[in-house]
């Protein structure tokens, strides 16, 4: 069963003073000073990763694949409002909302709704 973390009543509350990496860190760097191996925390925490947002997924025949062109519509599995998969090196570890950057509209983010619990329970 995967844990997550309500945001929004968490906001409600004002628990949500650092973002959830800020917290993650934070527990990182209380767990290394504690076995004394603070001074490999900072390595990691630099450490790049790879984010992806899945918006969808669709799988069709190959003939199909090949009549593809411009233009062409694929329905996706995921519908208008429902939340997004946040992907990190190929474990979802968040879910949240697409949203229009506010700087600049041509470009898009994603607001965390939803914090996937330890490693292997978030996946499906």
């Amino acid at each position: 069963m995967a844990q997550s973390f309500d945001y929004e009543s968490a906001s409600a509350s004002g628990e949500t003073e650092t973002s959830p990496l800020e917290r993650l860190a934070e527990i990182a760097a209380r767990t290394a000073e504690e076995t004394g191996k603070f001074a490999n925390v900072d390595a990691i925490l630099r450490i790049p990763v790879t984010m992806q947002v899945v918006l969808g997924s669709a799988t069709i025949p190959v003939a199909n694949l090949m009549k593809l062109g411009r233009g062409a519509v694929v329905p996706l599995d995921h519908r208008v409002g429902e939340p997004v998969d946040v992907v990190v090196n190929g474990r979802i570890v968040a879910r949240g909302e697409v949203v229009v950057v506010e700087e600049d509209n041509s470009r898009f983010g994603v607001s965390l709704t939803e914090i996937v619990g330890p490693l292997g329970q978030g996946d499906t």
